[in-house]
């Protein structure tokens, strides 16, 4: 007796956990959810593209001077680069994962139920 019942917990037990899992699974998948996801990842991508052109611009310039200096170049009319643009998100060192935690839950009333 007390086998079928400690088999028949068990069993039931790894039907909720396999039952959880399959509809956190299905909540990642909606369309709100990939969407969500995608636009976290092109904020990601972003901020590495702007952190790279930063890293290049900086690397030129101080590439120039180093060439300038090698060939006894003076430069008799600086030009420097325009400054930096503004950023458009002005939380630009925010952790990107700040913006929505996943799964993202829709309160949208049209959703299939």
């Amino acid at each position: 007796m007390f086998r079928r019942t400690f088999w028949f917990t068990a069993g039931a037990a790894a039907g909720v956990w396999a039952t959880t899992k399959v509809n956190r699974k299905i909540k990642q998948l909606t369309p709100e959810s990939l969407a969500a996801q995608a636009a976290d990842k092109a904020i990601v991508a972003g901020h590495k593209l702007k952190d790279f052109a930063l890293d290049v611009r900086e690397g030129m310039v101080r590439r120039e001077a180093e060439l300038g200096e090698a060939l006894g170049l003076e430069a008799a009319d600086p030009r420097e680069l325009p400054p930096a643009r503004r950023p458009a998100v002005e939380a630009a060192d925010a952790d990107p994962a700040m913006y929505r935690t996943l799964p993202y839950h829709s309160y949208n009333r049209n959703e299939d139920h």
